[in-house]
């Protein structure tokens, strides 16, 4: 096994080593319990991280949205020329 130093934010070097104790085991073993559940973990794609946020942030629209788009559009007047 080869050996890595990395440098870590105080909160979380404290959480790893108040784990450590509670678990009785070592640090090491710690973080690389967590890398390893984090690899094992599926991961979002960068683009819907972006977009994460907003999800279910935009009020009164259809529930069937994705489903009735064309009809909800043409509902609404998109697309028809408008008077002048």
């Amino acid at each position: 096994m080869k050996t890595l130093t990395v440098r870590l934010p105080e909160p979380l070097v404290a959480d790893i080593e108040a784990e450590s104790r509670g678990r009785k085991i070592s640090k090491s073993d710690v973080v690389r319990e967590r890398l390893e559940l984090a690899r094992r973990r599926p991961r979002r794609t960068t683009s819907l991280n972006a977009i994460a946020d907003l999800i279910g942030s935009v009020d009164d629209l259809p529930t069937d949205l994705t489903a009735r788009k064309k009809q909800y559009l043409q509902d609404m007047g998109y697309g028809q020329k408008r008077r002048r």
